[in-house]
């Protein structure tokens, strides 16, 4: 999950060749279209055209709310345009609601693109190089992120925050004083580092998939970091999307490279027994004791959350991290695997709703919530003076380095898999199952439509 909640990405095909704006730049791929906004109309939801009001719905609230709405007020007096956004925790459902009533905001913050990709099918929702200078954004944005809301060729949405999760976190002082490489180059250098610290007598990896009704999503994380490093983002993509099944014999290896860590009562803390009990949020937890009683734990950015309170008072003294590494012989690249929030427009026709999405997509946009904490930049350019701390600063500098940029896959999947057989089954095979049967069970599961 990507600060908890998980995120969808879906990949396409074809679009239209025409430019809509002076100064907007054609999308690329010019050669077909999707109806409504796709073929040169504009979608006209949202609130009246020019009465200097924009409405947004996203999925966030409380202090995350907050610091959005700080982000704006400077620009909100600058422009003379008011933003009023709306916080709704079942986004997903009242989005669908709205635009299918006539009721859709001018903006919608999706934190999950599968809706918004259906919305992009039925010509509901605008095309993004309509209003936004393409070819600039995607030069100042992280590799990939625009294709999370490619619908045939077309892309439909814009980044407005971003989640990584491709990262190894550990206690600094005794992983330091352990003196255990703190840059492994590939897993497979990543792999003796394991085997240094379970000869000090430490469980290299600290896991726990325990999530209440969500138990398995841990796991399932990982088989998408190790399908994505030993196969690369094309079998990655073909993966997500069914166009191989998911029991293809890669997908069983990358399986069984997992089993390697997660399935050997050596590597982890507890064991498989341990990584089912053990609540994700407490996983590394058991690395601040004194002596630590595992050391590594691979996670999100979010995990900071769940650190406990004098880590936190001290933290670049107390957490060290890296990026989880490619594989070698796989993927030659550095990816990263990962979420964001998505701004995509239903009222195509209004001036001030374009006016925010370009401020809202750029990266001259979210210093205050950077500042509050608990928010990236999806913009390689924006300024890390504005994150509160170096580690923020480790992972934001990881993020924009990284090669390719891919969405939790099992978001990408329909949810009775991403979110239903890929997570239970992963339970089956942590607790002895197969890789092969774990895969093959996966793939019966897959709609048949």
């Amino acid at each position: 999950m990507s600060g908890i909640r998980k995120r969808v990405v879906l990949a396409g095909g074809m679009a239209i060749a025409m430019t809509f704006l002076a100064g907007c730049l054609q999308n690329p791929n010019p050669t077909g279209g999707a109806g409504g906004a796709g073929l040169g109309g504009f979608v006209d939801g949202g609130s009246p055209d020019g009465d200097k009001k924009v409405t947004i719905l996203g999925a966030f609230g409380g202090g995350e709310q907050k610091a959005f709405e700080a982000s704006l007020t400077a620009w909100e007096q600058e422009s003379g345009i008011d933003i009023q956004y709306t916080a709704d925790q079942d986004f997903t459902t009242t989005i669908k609601q709205k635009v299918n009533s006539g009721d859709s905001p001018d903006i919608g913050l999706f934190p999950q693109p599968g809706g918004l990709l259906e919305f992009a099918g039925q010509g509901k929702v605008q095309p993004i190089d309509t209003f936004l200078d393409y070819d600039g954004l995607d030069s100042t944005l992280i590799p990939g992120l625009l294709d999370s809301a490619r619908y045939k060729g077309r892309v439909y949405a814009a980044p407005m925050r971003l989640a990584a999760k491709s990262f190894v976190w550990y206690p600094k002082q005794a992983y330091e004083a352990g003196g255990y490489n703190t840059e492994p180059k590939s897993i497979q250098e990543l792999q003796k580092v394991a085997d240094e610290i379970k000869a000090d007598g430490i469980a290299p990896w600290c896991m726990g998939w325990e999530s209440a009704q969500a138990t398995g999503w841990v796991g399932t994380d990982w088989i998408e970091e190790l399908v994505l490093r030993m196969w690369g983002p094309d079998v990655y993509d073909d993966w997500t999307s069914h166009r191989i099944p998911f029991n293809d014999e890669r997908i069983v290896k990358s399986f069984d490279e997992f089993a390697k860590i997660a399935k050997d009562e050596t590597m982890v803390l507890g064991g498989p027994k341990g990584v089912l009990s053990t609540a994700f949020g407490k996983a590394a937890l058991p690395s601040f004791d004194k002596p630590p009683k595992c050391m590594m734990e691979r996670q999100g950015n979010f995990v900071l959350s769940f650190y406990p309170k004098p880590v936190l008072e001290d933290l670049e003294n107390q957490v060290g991290i890296f990026v989880y590494p490619p594989f070698e012989g796989g993927f030659e690249g550095q990816p990263m695997l990962g979420g964001a929030d998505l701004a995509a427009v239903f009222n195509g026709n209004d001036e001030d709703v374009k006016k925010v999405m370009q401020f809202l997509t750029s990266d001259k946009f979210g210093a205050e919530w950077a500042k509050a904490g608990g928010w990236l930049s999806p913009h390689k350019t924006f300024d890390d003076s504005n994150y509160p701390d170096d580690i923020t600063r480790a992972v934001a500098k990881f993020a924009a380095e990284a090669d390719v940029f891919r969405f939790d896959g099992s978001d990408v999947m329909p949810k009775a898999v991403g979110s239903g057989t890929f997570w239970t089954e992963m339970v089956k095979w942590e607790n002895g199952q197969s890789s092969k049967e774990t895969a093959d069970n996966i793939e019966a599961s897959w709609p048949k439509s």
